[in-house]
């Protein structure tokens, strides 16, 4: 039936167009009011489309519910006036089998506020033109549209206006009013809990309380909302949606409360209350057992992190120092891997102090935020790229210290185990490793404490593995025997460096547009330079080398201010992709609002949300999503595939992933058809046969 529904919501449609302050269609009837008869210039007045509705149809409200969609309303006005959003009715809810709406029947008044020109000449008919549409709903939905026109005229300020239309001030009398009552909200496990403090609540006249939500997906529509009544205050249950919020944001909607006192009587009232609690479902052990659990899970991640694909360059550097330092003693082995987990460590709580304070200043943050900056992923591609150069041996570093004595040669050693440890860090954070999907989405809802624990567990995870190696002889044993061959390998593990320089070159391509080639290449030169001065002439006269590394110096400089310039300014003038998507299988996900339009539909949807800096994001589209047997299975049952990109920051992608308890991307959603089926969250890795097993598992049990 909602299929057929829908079927016809695409095919049908009923166009009036009529130069008259009132139009008519079979179910409604549609008149252009205003609270005056005639206007003064500089007036605020107020208008409306007044509907009134046959029998058993309905149109929608603000949220339409699990299905319909919102009447517009779009005013054409003489230049300089100015017209208000739509004030909202209170609405009812409308039910068909599960399928619950929010909207009205029988009559119905959308109010605006109008502003009339200050230049509005006396005399003069002031012109108001209104192109209406709505979606009008029995069992089947009809798309109409209807064009009014009401003229004014502009009086005289010592002339009345005249009262207007009555309709106006009964519309006025339905519109929710501010709560005159305490709301708080908390929350446990699935469910929201609404309470409000008001002992007249509790008498036996009030018939029914019901919450109409701002939004959709913040609760479960169909579900029912239990009230009790607790002390001084009626507590209502609400079951949460698709898109529940977060602590820290708000409910926002409508409270309907239904009287009889010898007339039954409908009132709403604004509810605008932010989510401040969430409380545990048992004993403060369980909350701790969360935390810890949290923790594990990190640590796991952390593990794994290792063997992606982004860590994937450090990997050099660490196998090359394990093979240098085989040859230590043991103490020195041990501090060398002590150094190393240090640096991850010293990183890791320093990125979650910036979240700490991100997160206080209002900002919504996730996972590898960081290389959504173009700034920070040039300089990290200028580091990728002089590393790359010092393994190849353009330049060496420490060389002249040497001279200085030992001790500071292996405080040299332990330090450039630490920034090792540092540099793994930052290329850590563009992917997300299995485990740490839920770590890290509890993590940034928690008190700082837990984050910071979460942080600390996920990099001890990712220095494990070289730490064991440390303090293991009888694991060192089985490294081969340090030789000339050494020196072979260090050269080629310089490709792995360029190879990730050139990778973050393309990110910044997506980010700043193309002329940000130029801009990082010819940084890459001027590193290139400045470590060829440097090395060229370190064993020089001291004359020469003040000389060239002064150069070198203002080489470096000048990569780095112009990068920065250069990347700024390159960014501003970005203007998107204009390719189109015809021959691509996919949408882009630009707004929340079209998931909602293929939801209201029943189709199937599969959401991607991804960034061209996750390289975990990059191989799963490649070996997975782009693969034709995907791609045609989605083709053949008419799935549509949204890719929402989160490489440049985007406030709604960073809200939808907090909602499904993520942090960053990859996130992976698969709605199957139907208007009230939840989406199933895929893996962070994926190949052909988990999408496809996704997909065909839901079409088959919904057969």
């Amino acid at each position: 039936m909602m299929k057929l529904l829908f079927l016809l919501l695409s095919l049908i449609g009923f166009n009036v167009h009529a130069a008259s302050f009132e139009a008519a269609t079979e179910q409604v009837k549609a008149q252009l009011i205003a609270s005056v008869n005639a206007v003064h210039a500089g007036d605020e007045i107020l208008i409306g489309v007044n509907q009134r509705i046959i029998p058993h149809w309905h149109t929608y409200w603000k949220n339409p519910g699990d299905s319909g969609l919102p009447t517009k309303i779009e005013y054409d006005l003489p230049v300089g006036s100015s017209a208000g959003e739509i004030q909202w009715a209170t609405p009812h809810l409308i039910r068909l089998g599960p399928v619950v709406n929010f909207g009205y029947d029988n009559e119905v008044t959308l109010l605006s506020s109008l502003k009339i020109s200050k230049d509005a000449v006396v005399g003069s008919q002031f012109s108001i033109k209104a192109k209406v549409n709505w979606l009008v709903c029995e069992e089947a939905c009809i798309p109409q549209e209807v064009e009014l026109v009401l003229e004014l005229p502009v009086i005289d300020l010592n002339t009345d206006t005249g009262r207007g239309s009555l309709l106006i001030e009964q519309a006025r009398a339905n519109l929710p009013i501010p709560s005159p009552w305490k709301i708080t909200l908390k929350q446990n496990s699935d469910f929201l809990t609404l309470r409000i403090v008001g002992d007249e609540l509790k008498s036996p006249s009030i018939q029914n309380i019901a919450f109409y939500p701002e939004e959709w997906g913040r609760i479960t529509h169909n579900a029912e909302q239990p009230r009790n009544i607790v002390d001084d205050s009626v507590e209502l249950q609400l079951k949460s949606g698709d898109s529940p919020i977060t602590v820290g944001n708000a409910l926002k909607g409508i409270l309907a409360i239904t009287e009889n006192n010898g007339d039954i009587s409908t009132r709403g009232y604004i509810v605008d209350v932010v989510l401040d609690e969430v409380v545990p479902n048992a004993t403060t052990e369980q909350s701790d057992l969360v935390l810890s659990s949290a923790m594990l899970l990190a640590l796991l991640g952390g593990i794994i992190l290792n063997l992606m694909p982004c860590v994937f360059p450090v990997l050099s550097i660490k196998a090359l120092s394990l093979l240098k330092h085989a040859q230590q003693s043991p103490t020195q082995t041990k501090l060398q891997g002590l150094a190393y987990t240090a640096g991850i460590l010293v990183s890791f709580i320093l990125l979650g102090v910036l979240l700490i304070l991100l997160k206080a200043g209002g900002a919504q943050i996730g996972w590898g935020f960081q290389f959504q900056s173009p700034l920070f992923v040039l300089i990290v591609a200028y580091l990728m790229f002089a590393v790359g150069l010092s393994l190849s041996g353009v330049f060496s570093i420490g060389g002249s210290i040497m001279g200085v004595g030992s001790s500071l040669t292996q405080k040299s050693g332990y330090s450039g185990s630490f920034f090792t440890g540092v540099l793994a860090t930052i290329v850590a954070t563009p992917c997300t490793a299995p485990f740490m999907g839920a770590a890290l989405g509890f993590a940034l809802s928690q008190p700082p404490f837990a984050l910071l624990a979460v942080f600390i567990s996920l990099g001890f995870g990712l220095a494990l593995p070289y730490l064991l190696l440390s303090y293991s002889p009888s694991l060192q044993r089985y490294l081969p025997k340090p030789g000339v061959w050494m020196d072979r390998l260090k050269q080629a593990m310089a490709f792995p460096m360029y190879a990730a320089a050139v990778w973050l070159v393309w990110v910044l391509v997506q980010q700043a547009g193309v002329n940000s080639v130029v801009i990082a290449l010819g940084g890459m030169v001027l590193i290139s330079l400045a470590g060829w001065l440097y090395e060229t002439t370190k064993f020089s006269g001291i004359f020469t080398q003040r000389i060239s590394t002064g150069f070198a110096i203002f080489a470096l400089i000048t990569a780095l201010i112009g990068g920065y310039f250069g990347i700024e300014t390159s960014a501003a003038v970005t203007v998107e992709n204009s390719e189109t998507t015809a021959a691509k299988n996919y949408e882009p996900y630009y707004s929340a609002e079209r998931l909602r339009t293929l939801r209201a539909e029943g189709k199937p949807v599969f959401v991607n949300f991804t960034a061209a800096w996750c390289i975990s994001c990059l191989v799963n589209e490649k070996v997975a999503l782009s693969q034709s047997s995907v791609k045609d299975e989605f083709k053949k049952r008419g799935i549509t595939y949204l890719k929402g990109d989160w490489t440049n920051r985007d406030a709604e992608i960073t809200k939808i992933l907090s909602e499904f308890g993520r942090s960053g991307v990859p996130l992976y959603l698969y709605y199957p058809a139907g208007i009230n089926t939840p989406p199933d969250i895929l893996p962070q890795i994926l190949t052909p046969e988990i999408v496809l097993q996704t997909v065909t598992a839901k079409e088959v049990s919904m057969l």
